[in-house]
């Protein structure tokens, strides 16, 4: 138990995008999903409504934020664009960058760019 202990205090120390690295490194160690099962709705009263799960999002960029260039320089590797249009996507804030991505990769870019200093939303 106090190595257990041990271990989540050092997990609670992580960053966004520390965890997030974690958590693929742990998926692929033992080849498993950190995604929620679904679950239906316990007690099947007839007036309560099972909501159905978003599986794919679009990953809107708010803002660039005070440091433009950081984000530019996530945008670029994310994405693949080269200086000028990784610039003129910052520059065109708010859009949406990125569509049909499942919640990961989205949750993962969304922790790359809010590191670099934007303000991004998943849709």
């Amino acid at each position: 138990m106090a190595d257990l202990e041990k271990i989540v205090e050092e997990v609670s120390k992580l960053t966004a995008l520390e965890l997030s690295d974690l958590v693929k490194k742990i998926e692929e160690k033992f080849g498993v999903s950190a995604a929620m099962p679904m679950m239906a709705a316990g007690g099947g009263g007839a007036g309560e409504e099972v909501k159905e799960e978003k599986s794919t999002f679009n990953v809107e960029l708010k803002s660039a934020g005070g440091t433009k260039i950081a984000v530019i320089k996530v945008l670029r590797e994310a994405l693949g664009l080269g200086l000028a249009e990784a610039k003129g996507v910052a520059d065109a804030a708010p859009k949406v960058i990125k569509e049909g991505m499942d919640k990961a990769a989205a949750d993962e870019l969304k922790a790359k760019l809010e590191a670099a200093g934007a303000t991004v939303e998943l849709k």
